[in-house]
């Protein structure tokens, strides 16, 4: 399945280069689940092997596909996302113990939720459209969204292009290290996200006790 899903993002890859980077990882920041991360990866992957792509330009156009996405998801957010995610936002696990702790983080510190955002799965997909619901001040949230988009895009785009360069290397005994590695990582970092989001939801509810209306 992940060989099949990786095949056609090359395949959108090699057909509208740059412009598939840009738009893929827009839509993933609007708020819709889309593969804009895995896009940027594949594209900076394919600029390391075969260097077709210019690294800087895949760079470049995932940042303004961040920026562009994320300003995207701050306005439905800021328009009318707290009207969906009353309505509907127990279908995609938004409870209103969810809807308080955006409240209390962006409350809090809302910068460094969209900052840091651009980097966790959900986040990335999430921030500036929770930004817009909990009313962030629009200079502020572009501020840290322009400075994370950037980071983020030029981690991952190098760090996917080194790869890119080195991949031969990472076969046999090697290579299987480096993924055993990589997926413990991936697990302790899940239970430590959970944990914290417990102890975080349980801080929102005594911020904002009673009906999620009042507020």
């Amino acid at each position: 399945m992940f060989h099949a899903a990786t095949t056609d993002l090359q395949h959108f890859l090699m057909t509208y280069g740059y412009l598939a980077v840009f738009v893929f990882v827009a839509i993933e920041s609007i708020g819709i689940p889309f593969p804009g991360e895995t896009m940027l990866l594949v594209a900076a992957i394919d600029a390391g092997t075969t260097h077709q792509l210019s690294i800087f330009l895949v760079i470049i156009a995932a940042t303004c596909g961040a920026i562009l996405g994320d300003n995207l998801g701050f306005w439905i957010g800021r328009e009318g996302g707290y009207r969906l995610l009353r309505r509907y936002g127990r279908y995609i696990g938004f409870n209103e113990r969810r809807v308080k702790l955006g409240l209390y983080l962006f409350r809090t510190q809302g910068g460094k939720i969209v900052f840091f955002g651009r980097f966790v799965a959900v986040l990335r997909a999430w921030a500036a459209f929770l930004a817009g619901v909990n009313r962030m001040q629009w200079s502020r949230f572009l501020l840290f969204n322009a400075l994370g988009g950037v980071i983020w895009a030029t981690l991952y785009g190098l760090g996917g292009y080194f790869l890119g360069e080195e991949i031969h290397r990472l076969t046999g005994p090697v290579g299987i290290v480096i993924i055993v590695l990589a997926v413990l990582i991936i697990i302790a970092s899940l239970i430590f996200v959970r944990r914290q989001e417990k102890q975080l939801e349980e801080k929102a509810e005594k911020a904002f006790p009673g009906p999620i209306e009042n507020y």
